[in-house]
């Protein structure tokens, strides 16, 4: 199996059967929109995404010839794809093997308090989880994989760093409740936020979260542009969406109709709608007074570069790092409209609403530019450094 054949480990791929990587690469960036003219978003997020392009430019293979450099030499790997009916047999035998521990296995009849114990610990493990943003990996379930973290770094490990990888998974408030609620216990003086491969996700986090992190009232987004007053009529009724979902959304068309006039409104002849952050809001009691870092980079996306727009355009942090994907100016999202083409089968995933902050720039369709740039090497990911956070940990040295 590829995965235990350590020769690959740092491996340079030069060639996919007779065609260059890099020549692929530069062929899937034209298939990647972004909100505006920086490559940052695309350089990146083909990474992420190029086994998923190469299966659906190439279709399906039995097996696949790889050319390889590491450093000492290049070579080349040949795989193929197990049989079906391997896989079958396998995943049998695995069933059987299961089937017969269940049958040996003897399982103690609990008491009623054990039965209670276990309930408490099961509903204890689900808050958790939830509140974490636990993301399961299936092939490997002893991995413990959450989106919203919490570490203390720096040589007395004084410095708060929160990651993100994504605004869009479990219960958020009580993250960010108990996260700013243990910093002001232990009056952290520096926060560092790295939001680095963040694709975004809810805009109602990235709101709740802000409130945090400043100490005066705010409007976190302007009242959105849109071209018709049912947006969210619009979102469901699409013929990418199953029959059913359809009947049920015609059913619910009266109250789905009423929120969306509720939220719209016209003016100048343009309609807007406002989401829930365009209200002005006060700052949590508890909020963030100290030093703020953010760390960002092209593949910090949607809702993670509104975040930065808001943070850069009130001077709340400094940033490290790479200018993001996501335009400082606002993206177009909020609500979206996923649409398949009738004859080619593709679908488009179609944004309805302009959602962005008060702060702009003057020039258009550029990302939020870091203060102190700084990209990582090849030779920073084989050492496992991360320049970014080190480069923030030696600033807040000399200043202490």
């Amino acid at each position: 199996a590829v995965g235990q054949d350590t020769v690959l480990i740092n491996a340079e791929i030069l060639k996919i059967e007779n065609e260059s990587s890099q020549d692929l690469i530069e062929t899937y960036k034209r298939l990647i929109a972004s909100d505006g003219y920086n490559t940052t978003f695309h350089n990146r997020v083909v990474g992420n995404r190029f086994l998923r392009y190469y299966a659906y430019d190439k279709g399906r293979f039995d097996s696949i010839t790889l050319t390889l450099r590491n450093a000492d030499s290049t070579f080349v790997k040949q795989y193929k794809r197990r049989p079906l009916k391997d896989s079958i047999q396998v995943k049998k035998d695995s069933i059987k093997r299961d089937s017969i521990k269940l049958v040996n296995e003897v399982k103690p009849k609990l008491t009623k308090a054990e039965r209670k114990a276990k309930k408490l610990e099961r509903k204890a493990k689900q808050k958790y989880n939830s509140k974490y943003g636990f993301v399961p990996t299936p092939h490997m379930p002893e991995v413990k994989n959450y989106t919203r973290n919490l570490t203390f770094v720096g040589r007395d490990s004084t410095v708060a760093l929160i990651k993100i990888k994504e605004f869009q998974n479990g219960n958020y408030e009580g993250f960010y409740d108990d996260t700013f609620a243990t910093l002001d216990s232990l009056q952290t003086k520096n926060l560092i936020i790295d939001l680095r491969n963040n694709f975004g996700g809810r805009l109602n986090e990235i709101d709740y979260f802000y409130s945090y992190l400043t100490n005066e009232n705010y409007t976190f987004i302007n009242k959105s542009e849109i071209n018709g007053r049912f947006p969210i009529l619009k979102s469901v009724m699409t013929n990418s969406n199953p029959l059913a979902l359809k009947l049920v959304a015609g059913l619910m068309a009266p109250g789905l109709a009423v929120a969306d006039l509720i939220s719209v409104s016209k003016k100048d002849g343009q309609l807007y709608r406002r989401f829930k952050p365009a209200k002005e809001q006060e700052p949590k009691p508890l909020n963030f007074k100290g030093k703020l870092y953010v760390i960002i980079n092209g593949n910090s996306f949607s809702a993670s570069s509104i975040l930065s727009t808001q943070l850069k355009g009130s001077q709340r942090a400094i940033f490290v790092g790479e200018e993001t994907g996501g335009a400082y100016n606002g993206t177009v999202a909020g609500l979206f409209k996923i649409y398949e083409l009738p004859n080619t089968k593709v679908q488009l995933r179609i944004g309805l609403a302009q959602v962005d902050s008060q702060y702009k720039t003057d020039i258009d369709g550029y990302g939020v530019k870091p203060d102190v740039e700084i990209i990582p090497t090849y030779q920073d990911r084989l050492d496992d450094i991360d320049p970014e956070l080190e480069w923030i940990l030696r600033a807040i040295e000399s200043k202490n």
